[in-house]
């Protein structure tokens, strides 16, 4: 009884802890020429920015993280220059640690075509993600409806769409 109890109780705190140990790491795959598996201090050793996003209820929070442009181009996805003719096709798929998904044209996400900052948050308000919201969560700047900006990252696949 002892035993079933135990082994009960394993396998339902592995259900439980299974999602955070997942999120503690971003691999960045696909279209690229350099993969990445991106852990916080990495993040950090980027350089950082801020963007400015009002939550469900309205209220404004300063999301601090990396521009996901730059990510890429560090994993050599085409960016800049390059991004043109069949390239254009190319998009992210950015994958959270329950399955949910949110996908951006590359040509999103790159400054010769948009002014818009997308970035890979670690921060809001000075402080670390809340847990169900962290460590790494995409913040869309200025976009109307909160649904790409996705929780608990694990994964970022660039694509060609076919």
């Amino acid at each position: 009884m002892k035993r079933f109890f135990i082994v009960t109780l394993f396998s339902f705190l592995s259900v439980i802890i299974s999602p955070v140990l997942k999120a503690q790491s971003v691999k960045v795959t696909g279209e690229v020429t350099a993969p990445l598996d991106l852990k916080l201090a990495d993040i950090q050793q980027f350089k950082q920015t801020n963007v400015m996003r009002k939550d469900r209820d309205g209220n404004d929070h300063t999301y601090t993280g990396v521009v996901l442009a730059d990510i890429l181009q560090k994993a050599g996805a085409t960016m800049g220059n390059d991004l043109k003719g069949e390239n254009l096709t190319k998009f992210i798929s950015v994958e959270a640690s329950d399955g949910y998904q949110v996908v951006f044209a590359l040509a999103e996400l790159d400054k010769s075509f948009t002014d818009r900052t997308i970035i890979l948050a670690t921060v809001m308000d000075g402080k670390p993600l809340p847990t169900g919201d962290g460590p790494f969560r995409i913040i869309v700047q200025d976009e109307k409806k909160p649904a790409r900006c996705i929780k608990q990252v694990t994964g970022i696949k660039v694509m060609f769409a076919k």
